[in-house]
């Protein structure tokens, strides 16, 4: 089988480290099996995408080494498919309206437990038998009927062996907002599936997302689905998350300040343990060369290096 991996980064803004590493990551998974690496642009939430922002994380890809065998692909250029998906999604009777407010949800599930394994509000279920040609007090959105016997387990790269319990742990998620936005789990669970992707490496962050991309995957009918590693967060020198004001946490920043793009990614790849300790600056192609499985990858947070900070 030929290895797909795929980068997809949200036009909101820079590069940072922690888009470099998971990228870097994803890039030499493929390359160092002779695969294929698509780039892919989630800018289907319109409200966030900052004007220019995926010109410039293409420009800073390539900066770093980076190339890709597909894209850049605009999930924007993509309505058709999330529309033709949500429909079959409706004829099967898995979707319905709902016009509840995010205040009348955290009210409904505030009971002791609510979300607990989650970190999120589980959506009670208050319209999931509602009357679909009832008055609506706003934009409904559109939710997945979660099946009740809805188990995912996968087997992550680098965190080993999960198993969630959709309709226990998120409940009936949204599947399209009612400004008409399609969500984040389903734009990138048929993205992935038609894309021929079969691995993916994002930040550990994202993890409780995957069930709910398996279980859309499953119900969609699509014939396999990807493998994934989920891979710790960059963060600041302090631990902090790296946020938008972080000193020198972008690429652009530090390229501006002079470091090279070899330094960069030979201080991610042996952070991170792409590659083993005591090698000096590398390109991306070396990282590919000498890339370690990924059950040998780092699990915990790496703190970029303090001097970047003052870069």
């Amino acid at each position: 089988m030929t290895i797909t991996t795929r980068f997809a980064p949200s036009p909101t803004g820079d590069l940072h480290l922690g888009g470099a590493w998971t990228a870097l990551a994803s890039w030499a998974l493929a390359r160092s099996a002779g695969g294929r690496t698509v780039l892919r642009v989630e800018d289907v939430d319109t409200p966030r995408v900052v004007a220019g922002s995926a010109e410039r994380i293409v420009a800073d890809l390539a900066w770093l080494g980076l190339d890709w065998d597909e894209g850049p692909i605009a999930q924007s250029s993509r309505t058709a498919a999330y529309e033709a998906a949500l429909a079959r999604l409706d004829a099967a009777g898995l979707t319905y309206p709902c016009d509840c407010s995010r205040a009348e949800i955290a009210r409904a599930a505030s009971a002791p437990h609510a979300g607990e394994e989650s970190g999120e509000t589980i959506y009670p279920g208050t319209c999931r038998d509602a009357r679909r040609d009832r008055d609506f007090k706003r934009l409904p959105a559109t939710r997945l009927r979660v099946p009740k016997d809805a188990r995912v387990a996968f087997e992550d790269g680098v965190r080993g062996a999960i198993e969630e319990d959709v309709a226990r742990v998120v409940g009936d998620f949204v599947l399209r907002r009612g400004d008409g936005v399609f969500a984040y789990q389903l734009v990138v669970a048929i993205d992935d599936a038609e894309m021929g992707v079969s691995h993916v490496v994002r930040a550990d962050d994202l993890l409780g997302s995957t069930a709910r991309q398996l279980l859309l995957m499953r119900l969609l009918g699509y014939p396999s689905a990807p493998a994934y590693a989920h891979v710790p967060l960059v963060v600041a020198p302090d631990g902090a998350r790296l946020a938008k004001r972080t000193p020198g946490a972008t690429t652009r920043e530090l390229a501006a300040a002079g470091v090279a793009p070899e330094a960069i990614v030979g201080a991610l790849a042996r952070g991170l343990g792409l590659v083993a300790e005591g090698s000096g600056p590398l390109t991306a192609r070396e990282v590919a060369a000498r890339l370690r499985p990924p059950s040998a990858w780092r699990r915990t947070p790496w703190a970029m290096p303090r001097a970047w900070a003052g870069a």
